[in-house]
């Protein structure tokens, strides 16, 4: 599974930050869709539920939040001027950050209490350190001046649809040619599912392309945890596509919303989830559902079909 926190979770505001359940007090139909929720939904619609309606606790996991703290280090080290952009000070900027991110998200604490000599931590920073010092050999921010960094992005389609999300870095070229990177501490999938990588990337495309009427030249992924750099360079056919799928994807989590069906749908990915208690497939029961709800149509739309295109 992919290990970094993309998105609306690196900003505070994913699932599992609260802890709380949501009720029929402060539920609330959902507004936007980003990357990873509308890859939650095709992945399973019952899952998505419980991120998004429900807002069920998620606990950290120590891939996750080691992709959070990477993350973290190398938008700090572009702080630095461009000849002190090392892989020595990088891999010093880890304790601190970690610290921080500690301190914002202290969840994550959970993760080495049962570790009191610290030797799994130990293991685990040098795990961070190791991807942060692999980056080096992919490219060299010395030679880099990103025009944005972590940056929050959102547009609204002509449907009324909002799109909404954190785009790791944004490179533009004297000429004014845009790329957009994205990190990634796991490693790069094989070719048959390369797409559904893809479907983020040409997401943020999508986004800039409305905000800016703008086509990004390239889309660039970089795999920390198998040193490979991926790149695709969108044109304007991609980009429509991609509107056409989430606003059918919008379609089918709007009637989802109104009707409390949410479908859950089994995959390998299953053994992963946190929600196996609450999920008919494992013999739970899900939560009162905490919104208005009408009578489905018959016929309704398939839920969680709707792969990456």
């Amino acid at each position: 599974m992919e290990t970094s926190i993309e998105g609306e979770e690196r900003a505070g505001g994913g699932p599992g930050t609260g802890g709380v359940r949501a009720d029929t007090a402060t539920a609330i139909p959902p507004a936007s869709l980003s990357p990873s929720r509308a890859s939650d939904f095709m992945q399973c619609p019952l899952l998505y539920r419980f991120r998004v309606i429900d807002r069920l606790p998620e606990k950290p996991s120590e891939a996750a939040t080691r992709g959070t703290l990477v993350h973290a280090v190398l938008e700090r080290l572009f702080d630095a001027p461009a000849a002190e952009r090392t892989a020595p000070r990088a891999k010093s900027l880890v304790p601190g950050q970690w610290d921080r991110l500690r301190e914002t998200r202290p969840e994550v604490t959970e993760l080495f209490a049962d570790d009191p000599q610290g030797e799994r931590l130990a293991r685990w920073l040098a795990e961070a350190e190791r991807l942060v010092e692999r980056w080096f050999s992919l490219e060299d921010p010395s030679r880099l001046e990103p025009a944005e960094r972590e940056l929050f992005v959102e547009a609204e389609l002509d449907s009324g649809l909002r799109l909404r999300g954190i785009i790791d870095r944004v490179d533009v070229a004297p000429t004014g040619e845009v790329r957009i990177v994205d990190y990634k501490t796991g490693k790069a999938p094989r070719p048959e599912y390369a797409e559904g990588a893809l479907f983020q990337m040409k997401f943020y495309a999508l986004v800039v392309w409305r905000l800016k009427k703008v086509i990004p030249r390239r889309l660039q992924l970089v795999y920390l945890g198998s040193g490979d750099v991926v790149t695709y360079d969108p044109v304007l056919a991609d980009l429509e596509r991609v509107e056409r799928k989430l606003l059918a994807l919008w379609d089918a989590i709007r009637l989802a919303t109104e009707t409390g069906v949410w479908r859950p749908r089994p995959t390998k990915l299953c053994g992963w989830c946190d929600h196996q208690a609450h999920c008919p497939e494992f013999g739970g029961t899900p939560p009162p559902y905490p919104l208005p709800v009408r009578a489905p149509e018959s016929g309704g739309a398939q839920q969680g079909r709707m792969g990456p295109d």
